[in-house]
């Protein structure tokens, strides 16, 4: 696997369901040719993990501090963790 390789694990929150947060963190992914997942969580806030270049990775962080336009984001919290060799990017069911 590529040394360069990283993981990140995300959480978001404040107004961030309802607001297209899933479909422009697609959007963002695609862009960044960044492999992984999002979804909204019950509690009101939306999970992803982003695989990708460590620098593509930490501007989808920058990017999720903002999210789109309509998105009112409160908190941002990060977890590195060992990648998995995800592929592709999904948008998945609410969890």
């Amino acid at each position: 696997m590529n040394a360069d390789l990283k993981r990140a694990h995300v959480l978001i929150s404040g107004k961030v369901q309802g607001v297209g947060y899933r479909a422009s963190t697609w959007d963002m992914a695609q862009l960044l040719h960044l492999n992984g997942w999002v979804r909204n969580l019950r509690d009101g806030r939306v999970e992803a993990v982003f695989e990708g270049a460590g620098d593509r990775i930490e501007e989808i962080i920058r990017w999720c501090h903002q999210g789109p336009p309509v998105a009112q984001v409160k908190q941002v919290e990060v977890e590195y963790e060992n990648p998995e060799g995800i592929k592709g990017f999904e948008v998945e069911r609410t969890r």
